[in-house]
């Protein structure tokens, strides 16, 4: 198999004594942090950075040192899903060549190591992001450069899950996924998947950390070589054809009389929902025409981000609705791995409208697969619904009222989710969700759709007009049954080369000078589940933690579900605040004064830990 790492000589930069003490200088005069310089120092002398010598020599000749020191303050992660960052030419803290090639050159030396005599296939997928179909075909050509006899390719752009649902009906070894989901327009990523279709958990996935940390070269033949051979096979439409039948057999059937506008947001969802959604006779489906170009710049949502977590990417879409009648609008990320949601307050269309939040939507379409499955006579006490702990607790609730298992002891992330359904055992599973507007149903593959999120969305939204209600009142019915639950997220912004160091002086102040209240409520207890401990604040009381290990913080207070969750993000500079509140059932007479007095504690939570954050940073 060939492999091609130099085509030429290697060069190291000119002079390489004036260049340190040029590097040096920078850092002295602290133009450049030490690690950068270190780092790039590396990129100037090693063998596997030939190619960008000369773009580093040019920066350095400009004083580009700001973005010297952007791109090179760090080793970018290979954290346990993948790599994601800004795209830039050169820099161990960006998303380059050389960053996917080592991610690919590691993902294959370790596919090796565990199953050596082969052999080995591969599942890649790309996304509309700059540069995706570039990055796919890296790897693709890696993989093969390195042993993979085949590669299954979709030629086109196509979703996250249809990619988790390759690896697994073509039974290969990995896959990989160029996306960088909803991040700004500058990212991409790669999305690494193991032989189940899942993000890797471990050990998977701290193995391959360190074979990417070990590359010393990167293999690479010809991508249009390799499809020559028969190594990559272009699947697309077999890929498409199969995913619609699994997606098909999720659905839950009822009513079709609705009328939708669906939005993918610049990205890839039309290529999966629109089909979906027709094939299971939802014919009154409008495009989003303003959103339905395929574009890695996002021109036409708020920021140019295309989250539909961001309730401001519906604003436009609204005024669509209200001028056609719709009574439903969909949206779905540029990979197409969530959902979102909005309805009108009330019957009528041309009234008030309002988004769905994440543990909104996971609550609504809860309930109702269980139903479904209640009313199909198919729900028992082994059934199951999996979810994670900054998710909302009335999930729990709900699962407890339908008698079936909620289990949500689970970290942050769609994997742990896919994990679980693996350990429990896949034929029992009815869904999987979490608050970041992710969700699953079925055995097809290991990671959210927002293409089945939207068929189930639709059903739900279709039976309660039926029933001459509205998605709201429907919602609202549910909190009256099962309490109310009012949830928020804040998020702190922490970038630039310092930004690391902040994240985790944040994160150790809450647990060493844990605040005494938050939102006029005092705190009772401080679970840490990175020491591992549940700690009473009365008296300093600690006893071990049942639950799994990470950079998390609950802080409890009095009032029985009215906490706050903090977590430094996996894939983003940031530290994220998951605020919960809670009414019970029986208390909840007024649910618009219940609303009102909730949402006027999360503004306190809120204000407290900004007020909290800007003190210790």
């Amino acid at each position: 198999m060939p492999v091609s790492p130099a085509t030429r000589p290697f060069r190291s930069m000119p002079n390489n004594h004036h260049v340190s003490a040029t590097l040096a200088k920078a850092v002295l005069d602290k133009k450049l942090t030490a690690s950068a310089a270190d780092n790039i120092q590396r990129w100037l002398t090693e063998p596997r950075y030939r190619e960008s010598v000369s773009e580093i020599e040019q920066h350095i000749q400009r004083g580009d040192w700001k973005k010297l020191d952007d791109v090179f303050w760090t080793v970018i992660p290979f954290g346990t899903g993948g790599r994601r960052g800004r795209m830039y030419p050169i820099g161990s803290n960006a998303i380059n060549d050389q960053t996917i090639g080592e991610s690919a050159q590691g993902l294959a030396d370790y596919v090796r190591s565990v199953k050596p005599a082969g052999p080995w296939s591969a599942a890649i997928a790309y996304d509309t992001r700059h540069r995706s179909r570039e990055f796919a075909e890296l790897c693709a050509s890696i993989l093969v450069a390195n042993g993979f006899d085949k590669v299954w390719f979709i030629d086109a752009f196509r979703s996250t899950p249809e990619l988790s649902f390759l690896v697994r009906y073509k039974q290969c070894d990995c896959g990989i996924m160029v996306t960088a989901s909803h991040n700004p327009p500058s990212d991409n990523a790669v999305k690494v998947y193991w032989s189940n279709g899942a993000q890797l958990v471990p050990p998977h996935d701290a193995a391959i950390i360190s074979r990417v940390a070990r590359v010393a070269e990167i293999h690479r033949m010809s991508f249009d070589k390799a499809r020559e051979e028969g190594h990559v096979i272009l699947c697309r439409d077999e890929a498409d054809r199969e995913l619609l039948v699994q997606h098909r057999k999720q659905s839950l059937g009822g009513p079709r009389d609705l009328k939708i506008i669906y939005s993918p947001l610049h990205g890839v969802g039309e290529f999966n929902v629109r089909s979906l959604l027709e094939a299971v006779g939802f014919k009154d489906l409008e495009i989003y025409d303003r959103h339905r170009q395929p574009s890695g710049d996002f021109p036409n949502v708020p920021g140019n981000v295309s989250n539909p977590e961001n309730a401001a990417v519906f604003d436009e879409i609204i005024h669509r609705a209200r001028q056609t009648g719709a009574e439903l609008i969909l949206a779905t990320d540029p990979d197409c791995d969530r959902m979102g949601a909005a309805a009108p307050v009330t019957n009528s269309p041309a009234g008030t409208w309002s988004t769905f939040n994440g543990n909104q939507l996971s609550a609504l379409l809860c309930e109702f697969i269980l139903r479904r499955q209640r009313e199909a006579g198919h729900l028992h006490r082994e059934h199951y619904v999996v979810t994670t702990l900054v998710t909302t607790l009335m999930l729990k609730r709900i699962c407890d009222g339908f008698g079936v298992r909620c289990l949500n002891n689970n970290l942050v992330g769609f994997k742990w989710i896919c994990s679980v359904m693996d350990e429990v055992g896949p034929h029992n599973f009815l869904y999987g969700t979490e608050e970041s507007h992710g969700f699953l149903v079925g055995e097809y593959c290991r990671d959210k759709d927002g293409a089945v999120a939207c068929m189930l969305m639709s059903e739900l939204a279709a039976a309660v007009k039926a029933g001459g209600h509205s998605l709201w009142s429907h919602l609202h019915a549910l909190y009256r049954k099962y309490g109310y639950h009012g949830e928020r997220l804040v998020t702190i912004q922490m970038e630039g080369s310092d930004g690391m160091k902040r994240m985790q002086r944040l994160m150790d102040a809450f647990r060493q000078d844990t605040p005494r209240s938050l939102g006029g409520l005092r705190v009772t207890r401080l679970r840490d589940y990175l020491k591992g401990t549940l700690r009473t604040m009365l008296d300093g009381d600690e006893k071990p933690l049942d639950g799994p290990k990470d950079n998390l913080v609950f802080l409890e207070t009095l009032e029985d579900g009215n906490y706050i969750a903090a977590r430094p993000s996996g894939t983003e500079p940031k530290v994220k605040f998951y605020m919960f509140t809670y009414v019970a059932p029986e208390k909840v007479h007024d649910l618009a004064a219940v609303q009102t007095a909730m949402n006027q504690r999360l503004d306190a939570f809120a204000a407290d830990l900004q007020t909290l954050a800007k003190g210790i940073l």
